[in-house]
């Protein structure tokens, strides 16, 4: 599992010209899935993300975690994260968990996250046409790797 975390002060996601989900200060989330994943990479993501100490403190210094400030999730499904573009110039996708696989994972990171954040999370709709806006804060993007967990 693949997450891009991007600090946000505000986000929304629009689905047919409607906002779906909108968040204000917290963090965007892109989430990759491969077949290979299961509970334990949920588990094991949804802690670092949500422990991550990127917000910043009284100080000004990146010392608290999305949990200490309250912060909210807004969680999109993005099977591009997986591209793979060693040959030519059109990316594979054949890496990505088909939709009968991600769609179960997707959802049991929303309902993980739900528990471990205290509330809902804003999302997406899997497989739909989404159009994502944020104000990224810092900026500050993160790359993680449930694979590589050194």
């Amino acid at each position: 599992m693949i997450a891009v975390i991007q600090r946000a002060s505000e986000a929304f996601v629009k689905i047919d010209q409607k906002i779906k989900s909108q968040i204000d200060q917290g963090l965007v989330i892109l989430l990759g899935i491969v077949e290979q994943d299961d509970i334990t990479d949920i588990e094991w993501l949804s802690k670092k993300i949500t422990q991550l100490r990127i917000f910043n403190d009284e100080n000004g210094i990146m010392n608290k975690s999305l949990l200490d400030v309250n912060g909210e999730i807004l969680l999109i499904s993005q099977f591009t994260l997986h591209a793979s573009t060693k040959k030519g110039n059109r990316p594979s996708y054949i890496a990505a968990a088909k939709p009968e696989i991600a769609i179960p994972i997707y959802n049991q990171m929303i309902e993980h996250l739900n528990r471990v954040v205290g509330k809902d999370i804003g999302t997406g709709i899997f497989g739909a046409d989404m159009k994502v806006s944020l104000i990224n804060d810092g900026p500050v993007t993160i790359l993680i790797d449930s694979k590589d967990r050194k």
